[in-house]
């Protein structure tokens, strides 16, 4: 119990370390526990705007999901440069090189800051023809467009959080990612109800109140952050050195993000399509299948946790020399994140009618967030193999295999079985959610199939 003890005092006080020898299980833990509580605490921005959201109206919850589902967009960016950031700093860790990790580290912080620019001006520019566009209403528009203003205008801060955690992480501290979350995540739960319901001397900005408690949220997260880089006292150190343009290195970096953000793309643009076909059924089915979106992805973010536990050790292993012991700790996570899923799904098919009235009194909204509840927790399990591989294809660099299975699995089978039997059948949100359910678990089995075939040992980054 004392080794136990110290393991998990270890993973959450946390520290810089390579992951290339010792215990596997130990450094699954030490990575794992850290990055799950990260996960879970970016999911709480989720589910915590969701609540008080759906205490304002119906439309401001649909007006949210509407949103939400091509702001994915963003995070789909910032996933992809977080895929390359980590694999870049991980590999660079592993040959016993932090100058060429923190060159990294700067190089993919300009290209997020030049990226972030051109979505803002477009997400303000053009937020009511994006709510229009996914299937909202002229009431919807004229009262909560704020919102999405809001969430474009301040994308930079969701692409640094992201960015800054995955070099935290790559370097095998992710201990760093989950404090910031939390510091972030306990000023927007402090923030987001007096923004939205104008307590004491805070205005009352409605739904729109929302997106600016999370973004001050996540932007002191960003604050925090920097001044870590920058104080020098990590593996990673940010120099003046360093605060050159090195094209090279952005070239390589752009190579690995390019597809791995086309990657979620690719998976991100699937759901604006399907929001778009749940649309038809009624803002009751678009609220309820938000509240379950929001729920699932709670729990879904700590899956993912353990999923970029396998990037970084599979970055590190790569990068010693050791391409065996990276595959060992792909499979072993893996088991580990389908077990937790595989919990988490009994408890959502069981308790989904009690779950969901926490959120929203509307009978019929209830019965949308039940109905999808139930059908996404059946592919739980294949869920957590599929993240994990994917997460450790994205570690190895290779990150146009998960591109080509995404865009496959999504668009060539998800959105078109969606339509069918959403609208064709008659099925309406049960048909969208089976697509969902069918497409995710192929995927699984596909990325499983490749994996051991062993290609993504010998990807050089």
């Amino acid at each position: 119990m004392s080794k136990i003890s110290r393991t998990l005092r270890e993973a959450i006080s946390g520290s810089e370390q390579e992951f290339t020898s010792g215990s596997i299980r130990r450094a699954i833990v030490l990575l794992s526990i850290p990055m799950v509580l990260e996960m879970m605490m970016e999911g709480l921005f989720a589910l915590v705007d969701i609540y008080f959201v759906s205490q304002v109206s119906t439309d401001a919850t649909a007006t949210v999901g509407m949103t939400e589902s091509v702001i994915t967009l963003i995070y789909s960016l910032a996933i992809g440069l977080s895929a390359a950031a980590t694999a870049t700093v991980a590999r660079r860790i592993g040959e016993h090189d932090p100058e060429g990790a923190a060159k990294a580290a700067v190089q993919a912080i300009i290209i997020a800051v030049v990226i972030s620019v051109f979505i803002s001006v477009f997400g303000v520019m053009f937020a009511e023809e994006i709510l229009r566009f996914m299937g909202g209403n002229e009431r919807q528009i004229a009262e909560c467009a704020g919102y999405t203003k809001v969430a474009f205008g301040s994308n930079l801060v969701i692409l640094l959080i992201f960015l800054l955690n995955a070099v935290f992480r790559g370097a095998g501290n992710a201990s760093v990612a989950m404090w910031v979350l939390v510091v972030s995540n306990g000023i927007n739960m402090v923030l987001d109800p007096m923004f939205i319901f104008g307590i004491g001397p805070f205005p009352e900005l409605g739904v729109t109140g929302a997106a600016v408690a999370t973004s001050i949220g996540r932007g002191t997260g960003v604050c925090i952050q920097l001044y870590l880089l920058l104080r020098g006292t990590n593996i990673i150190k940010i120099a003046r050195r360093h605060l050159a343009f090195h094209l090279q290195t952005i070239l390589s970096m752009l190579r690995v993000a390019s597809t791995g953000t086309l990657q979620y793309i690719i998976a991100s643009s699937s759901w604006i399509f399907l929001m778009a076909i749940i649309a038809r059924s009624g803002n009751e089915a678009v609220a309820g299948y938000t509240i379950a979106i929001r729920i699932i992805v709670f729990t879904i973010m700590p899956a993912w946790g353990m999923a970029n536990a396998a990037a970084t050790l599979v970055g590190q292993n790569l990068g010693a020399g050791k391409p065996e012991r990276a595959e060992a700790s792909v499979w072993l996570t893996a088991r580990y994140d389908m077990l937790f899923m595989l919990a988490v799904s009994i408890v959502y098919f069981f308790a989904a009618q009690p779950i969901a009235e926490a959120f929203d009194p509307d009978p019929l909204v209830i019965e949308s967030a039940v109905l999808a509840l139930r059908i996404f927790s059946l592919g739980y399990v294949f869920f957590a193999y599929g993240m994990v591989i994917s997460s450790a294809f994205n570690g190895a660099g290779d990150t146009m295999t998960p591109t080509i299975i995404n865009f496959f699995c999504f668009w060539m089978l998800e959105i078109p079985m969606g339509w069918y039997m959403a609208i064709h059948l008659g099925w309406g949100l049960a048909g969208v959610c089976w697509a969902v359910f069918i497409a995710e678990t192929i995927m699984a089995i596909v990325l499983i199939v490749l994996f051991k075939k062993g290609k993504w040992k010998k990807v050089k980054i």
